[in-house]
């Protein structure tokens, strides 16, 4: 089972609840995380979301996301993803925004409701994204996804737009 940690407003885990209940359009607060993935070029990755997916269906965001299960480290729950969602191994991830919480509503009605600490990483390999998560990633400079996302927010997930000003250099490991 792929339960998500549900959490009290201070950030204390208060129970659990299976992922495919999770978000309804009264999304309790649960723990989640995001990671934003460069390669040896500097370049971040961005993926467009499959289709789909529950919430923002075919909009551009950071490289991943994902739930870390019930006593499962943060960490591995970050490599986890990756490979479930991308097919790839990470090196140096590293933590860059703890303390990062949102609450986004999709067009649909669906709720993110998230205390989402926020991570970047090194890929190690090449990429074999899941089609049922991804629909599409390119590799791009920091600068112009800044940019893109300014000209065109709506192409993009709320999280990534709130993310990427916070992160002080998000292509330094």
């Amino acid at each position: 089972m792929d339960d998500v940690v549900l959490l009290a407003d201070d950030g204390s885990a208060i129970g659990v609840l299976p992922r495919s209940e999770v978000h309804t359009a009264e999304t309790p607060l649960h723990l989640a995380f995001s990671c934003h993935v460069r390669d040896a070029e500097g370049r971040l990755l961005v993926t467009r979301r499959a289709l789909g997916k529950r919430t923002w269906p075919g909009v551009w965001t950071n490289s991943f996301c994902g739930h870390p299960r019930p006593g499962e480290q943060m960490l591995d729950a970050v490599r986890r993803r990756a490979q479930e969602e991308l097919g790839i191994r990470l090196t140096s991830i590293r933590l860059v925004l703890p303390d990062y919480r949102y609450r986004a509503v999709d067009s649909s009605g669906i709720v993110e409701n998230e205390i989402c600490p926020v991570h970047v990483a090194i890929i190690d390999g090449d990429l074999s994204p899941d089609p049922e998560e991804v629909a599409e990633w390119a590799w791009v400079r920091t600068e112009d996804l800044s940019e893109a996302v300014v000209r065109a927010p709506f192409a993009f997930t709320p999280w990534l737009r709130e993310q990427l000003p916070q992160l002080s250099d998000p292509v330094q490991p």
